[in-house]
């Protein structure tokens, strides 16, 4: 026998006073369930469930102005999330992972010395703002509803209502009808998504592509220059000096490790002078070139002790002996300062015959380039 309760379409005795009787999935077929409307689902899955609403408040009226004054304050606020999520991927654009033909000049002021500030600051005032037009559009728009709710089982019943009550969670929303705020979501979405994958722009574009960590701007026929650019030619030096030299290419003598020391050997240190192996032909003369980055941890070594022939690093005393092919001999360096190949062009000034053949810097870079 039928009841009024297990009629097709109806809403199971949800809607009447009094306990409920049996399991859900013994109560109601698949097909009675699928014949019920969204609202009979909902209030059924509630009375199961064991829901109590405390309280109701509903939100603002269709069409009423307050509605209308909310709508327009959530979607401004969300079109600025946007506008700053948009903003920080145009800056990080312009170090040239996305872009690389429009790429920041990097100088030590003005707005490229503001690249990481500028990402971290439009990327969180983007994120504020997608929380702040959250909390808006939930306390300005949407009903307000308290209620105590047990914990469902996971039948087949609960996964129906239970998908019945966040449609009409969907529909309480009013974004069908809320056109501008639904415009501005996907304008934010947008933003915010490139936004957040942009930082993989260092696996689009490869940041070792040209071994930029093993090589410099030295290469066959750049000049060595002083740091305000003059040329130097063999007699520029008296024997026993050192001068630091720079690749003539732009920002030459910014680079820093491009930075080289020229040395003139005395005529006693040069009797005694041992090349390393496959670099006898390196030097010009009495002068030798060797990088001025400690293979240790890469500081400056600029103290030249003409009597002993060492170069020394003034960070951790490392030495290095320069008529040894500035093979380490004294603290915690174990690699040679690289050497540059060096000879003169047809005007007589000093250029080099190729970039150093191995990376310069810290032991970190422990290797010959191939």
């Amino acid at each position: 026998m039928t009841t009024r309760e297990d009629a097709p379409g109806s809403t199971g005795g949800a809607d009447v006073p009094g306990p409920l009787h049996g399991g859900p999935d013994d109560d109601y077929t698949p097909e009675q369930l699928a014949a019920m409307s969204r609202e009979d689902l909902d209030l059924l899955g509630a009375r199961y469930d064991g829901v109590q609403v405390l309280h109701t408040e509903p939100g603002p009226e269709p069409g009423s102005r307050l509605e209308k004054a909310a709508v327009r304050q959530v979607a401004l606020t969300f079109a600025l999330a946007g506008l700053a999520a948009f903003a920080a991927f145009v800056v990080y654009a312009g170090s040239g992972w996305f872009l690389p033909d429009w790429q920041w000049e990097i100088t030590e002021s003005g707005w490229s010395a503001l690249f990481t500030p500028l990402i971290g600051a439009l990327g969180g005032l983007s994120l504020v703002l997608v929380g702040v037009g959250m909390v808006l559009y939930t306390k300005k728009l949407l009903p307000h509803e308290t209620a105590v709710q047990d914990k469902h089982d996971g039948s087949h019943f609960d996964r129906v209502t239970t998908g019945a009550t966040l449609v009409g969670g969907l529909h309480n929303s009013g974004l069908a009808r809320r056109k501008l705020i639904t415009r501005t979501l996907v304008f934010m979405g947008s933003g915010v998504g490139l936004m957040l994958v942009m930082p993989l722009g260092g696996l689009i574009r490869n940041p070792n592509t040209g071994d930029p960590l093993g090589t410099t701007s030295w290469a066959e026929g750049v000049r060595l220059v002083r740091d305000d650019g003059s040329p130097i030619r063999p007699g520029d030096q008296v024997p026993g000096s050192l001068e630091t030299v720079f690749p003539a290419v732009p920002g030459g003598n910014r680079q820093s490790d491009a930075a080289t020391m020229l040395i003139r050997l005395r005529p006693e240190q040069v009797r005694v002078d041992r090349p390393r192996e496959n670099q006898e032909d390196f030097g010009y003369g009495d002068y030798v070139a060797y990088s001025k980055i400690c293979t240790h941890a890469g500081c400056p070594v600029s103290l030249y002790e003409q009597e002993t022939s060492r170069i020394l690093c003034p960070c951790h005393q490392s030495q290095f002996d320069v008529t040894r092919g500035a093979q380490p001999v004294f603290g915690p360096a174990t690699r040679p300062l690289p050497q540059l190949p060096i000879t003169v062009d047809d005007e007589g000034y000093f250029v080099a015959r190729s970039d150093y053949i191995e990376a310069v810097g810290p032991t970190y870079w422990n290797r010959e380039r191939i």
